[in-house]
């Protein structure tokens, strides 16, 4: 009877919209017999209708489960109270818990289902046009929460205990993810979905990517967003099922609306590239900038007082105000191809050695050391406790650098050292009069927002310029800050930008991040979506999933092929060059047992096509490679030498120059010209000193060749007639000869017999 009512209320607004616009719907009326008559007259028409239509009913039950991500200014029990419902067996959403997106297609497509009985005499573009014209009439009716029962109270503190596990500077992964586990076996959505992940790629758990796909394609049916990414990225990829870009793309954009960082970053990254969408600068802008305000959480506060965003919700902070974790990138295209390859990571002798160092007092082996663990990356995990020890040790000595960072580590406070303003103070100040830029960084940021000190715009003016102009980033970054938002001095948005650019240059994240507000709004510059674009994505490559890259690398080393293969491919879908270059190279090496022989190369290419146009000229050789011996591709020299030449332009690849001078030489793809193949192998001798060697054969080789084509074209039958000896010598020429060598014979002699004493 209820539903009868809602139906009858509806009927009776629609008759009196009606009455009220009858003009725009003869209008509307008009354009659909239009169309009506053109569909009659187009089997075509029809057909993309149908489609559609097929297309809005497939997707209607997965929008109306949309949940957002979680919003940290709630408690987890009301999170927990929003993911649970009164039936067990549905677990419908509760709607209180939407987004504004996620409410807009719950509004449109409740309208539809409640008037569809009301509208059966019209076609589906009289469906389509009702609920443009009404979806924003519907409104939505939040139901209050209910009571946790005493299992969700328990799976929800499992939850609780297993992230807080995983947010210490060393978490016991392991040991996290059975909690997560537990809790996920009682019905906490969000732990199910940590530990599909952790089956998906392998890491801390065994790898099961099968019950990974069970776990996702159950949780996106209650609408947990990243569900729906972890379905789209296995559609993408084509792992355990057959590869689809267009559900990859629903599930991405699900994912995204609900607010899945990943998926934010994967769509980001497709209408960056054009990547099965149509390009649009714009649209990969807004999804970058969602994923950057998340990462660079200290700065966006700033440009949210400086414009007045209102929609800013706290998050937790990705990025300290001293920049963050490192993010190591390993190539291993150029670790197996390279022998003096740096990758950055550090050996475990030669740690060992500067720990042994460390230990006999040596000062600076106790600096690196702690700025080793305190920062984390190049193969050592982030270890506050160490990196305290390490400086302490050197500040006793005397060092400047160890008491800033140990006003650095007292500043910002972790899980193992409380944060004490006071302490801060004490070895920033120690530092700054030994004319230590950290430290002097350090006392500035102490004034400029007042953290055990009063505010003192003046004196933070003051140490950061001092800083700055020694070079350090904080200090540059701070200035940047001061002139942006005329704190204590006139705003000058181009000193900003100045110093802004100072500061990315020493790849500091939250430069990178003002840099791209600033090109995206036009502020104190022309504006660029472009570069804003580039700017954001560096900014979210930078979040914590940056590690995985790490992790993989890990894998990769250990022998474990699949899980390494896995978690470059999910770090290639949201866009890290990197991963797209290691998961081509792991395809093409042969590594990967996840599918088909015949498969192999044709994802080799799409990775590494993927890879090249983002700048990798390594990429563009090897797509040039693809080419010229038909991999996942018929033979195509032309094509072959494009990519060479591009590589060879652009990046100023030796070997792109050195297949380019072969190709010229063998006429493969392009005309014959030994002129332009020596000057490409030149070009290579000179580019790259490792190439010089292969150069002089080849350049050996195209002497000779040169030689021979010179003779083949030269006439030497006529040459040899001009020396015609019976026509010049008479018949008994060969008397001549002989008697002349005879002679000559007699001479050697002569002067080589012995001489008389």
């Amino acid at each position: 009877m209820r539903h009868k009512a809602q139906v009858f209320i509806l009927l009776i607004l629609l008759l009196v919209w009606v009455e009220v616009n009858g003009n725009h719907q003869d209008g509307m009326k008009t354009r659909r017999d239009e169309r009506r008559r053109n569909k009659d007259d187009s089997s075509e028409d029809e057909q993309e209708e149908y489609v559609y239509s097929n297309g809005i009913d497939s997707i209607r039950s997965k929008a109306m489960r949309i949940v957002p991500a979680p919003d940290l200014s709630k408690s987890e029990e009301e999170k927990w109270k929003g993911d649970s419902s009164e039936d067990d067996e549905t677990r419908e959403v509760d709607s209180e818990l939407l987004s504004e997106p996620a409410k807009w297609i719950q509004r449109m497509i409740a309208q539809v289902e409640a008037a569809e009985d009301d509208l059966l005499g019209e076609t589906d573009e009289d469906k389509i046009d009702a609920r443009d014209d009404d979806a924003e009439d519907v409104v939505t009716t939040p139901e209050p929460p209910r009571e946790l029962t005493p299992l969700e109270k328990q799976a929800l503190e499992l939850y609780e205990s297993g992230l807080a596990m995983l947010n210490v500077t060393r978490p016991n992964k392991l040991e996290a993810y059975q909690l997560l586990q537990r809790a996920g076996e009682l019905g906490h959505s969000q732990a199910r979905v940590l530990v599909a992940w952790a089956q998906l790629l392998g890491s801390p758990t065994a790898q099961d990517i099968e019950a990974a796909k069970q776990a996702f394609q159950e949780l996106a049916e209650l609408g947990v967003p990243d569900a729906h990414m972890g379905l789209g990225f296995l559609y993408a990829t084509g792992i355990a099922v057959n590869a689809s870009q267009a559900r990859a793309l629903v599930h991405y954009t699900f994912g995204a609306i609900g607010g899945s960082s990943w998926a934010q970053m994967a769509l980001g990254y497709r209408y960056w590239s054009g990547v099965t969408v149509a390009a649009s600068c714009e649209k990969a802008l807004d999804f970058y900038r969602k994923v950057a305000n998340k990462v660079a959480a200290p700065a966006f506060l700033i440009w949210k007082e400086a414009f007045g965003w209102a929609e800013f919700n706290q998050v937790a902070e990705e990025v300290s105000l001293s920049g963050g974790q490192a993010v190591q990138r390993v190539r291993l295209l150029e670790e197996l191809e390279n022998p003096g390859y740096n990758s950055g990571i550090l050996d475990n002798d030669l740690i060992e050695y500067y720990q042994l160092l460390a230990e006999k007092g040596d000062v600076q082996a106790q600096v690196g050391l702690g700025q080793l663990h305190y920062q984390g990356g190049r193969g050592v995990q982030q270890d506050h406790q160490r990196a305290l020890h390490y400086f302490l040790q050197a500040a006793d000595a005397g060092n400047p650098i160890a008491m800033a960072f140990l006003g650095k580590i007292y500043l910002e406070g972790s899980d193992i050292v409380k944060q004490d303003n006071d302490t801060a103070y004490k070895y920033f100040k120690k530092a700054a009069d030994l004319g230590n830029p950290v430290g002097q960084s350090g006392l500035g940021l102490m004034y400029l927002y007042g953290k055990g000190v009063d505010k003192d715009y003046g004196k933070a003016l003051k140490y950061f310029s001092q800083a700055a102009d020694q070079g350090w980033v904080d200090g540059q970054l701070q200035l940047g800050n001061m002139y942006f938002s005329g704190l204590g001095v006139r705003r000058d948005y181009k000193l900003a930008n100045k110093y802004f650019s100072l500061a990315s240059q020493s790849g500091h994240v939250l430069a990178f991040y003002n840099l791209a507000q600033m090109h995206a709004t036009g502020t104190g510059m022309m504006r660029s979506c472009p570069t804003a674009v580039e700017l954001f994505k560096n900014v979210a490559e930078r979040g914590k999933w940056g590690e995985k890259l790490m992790e993989a690398h890990i894998h990769y080393r250990e022998g474990r092929l699949d899980e390494a293969f896995v978690t470059y491919t999910l770090l290639a879908e949201l866009g890290y060059e990197v991963a797209q270059s290691n998961a081509a190279f792991l395809l093409d090496k042969g590594d990967v047992s996840l599918f088909l022989e015949q498969d192999v190369f044709v994802r080799a290419l799409m990775y590494w096509g993927r890879a090249a146009a983002q700048g990798y000229s390594a990429a563009q050789v090897k797509l040039g490679d693809y080419h010229y011996y038909g991999l996942g591709t018929p033979v195509d020299y032309e094509m072959a030498a494009t990519h060479y030449r591009l590589a060879s332009e652009q990046q100023h690849n030796a070997q792109a120059m050195f297949n380019l001078g072969y190709m010229h030489e063998q006429g493969l793809g392009m005309q014959q010209d030994i002129h332009l193949a020596k000057r490409c192998y030149d070009m290579a001798a000179e580019t790259s000193a490792d190439a010089k060697v292969p150069v002089a054969l080849a350049l050996m080789k195209l002497s000779l060749l040169f030689s021979m084509k010179y003779v083949q074209e030269s006439r030497w039958q006529e040459w040899l007639l001009l020396f015609n000896l019976d026509q010049s010598l008479g018949p008994n020429w060969d008397l001549y000869l002989i008697t002349t060598l005879v002679g000559l014979l007699g001479i050697v002699v002569y002067f080589r017999r012995p001489q008389p004493q």
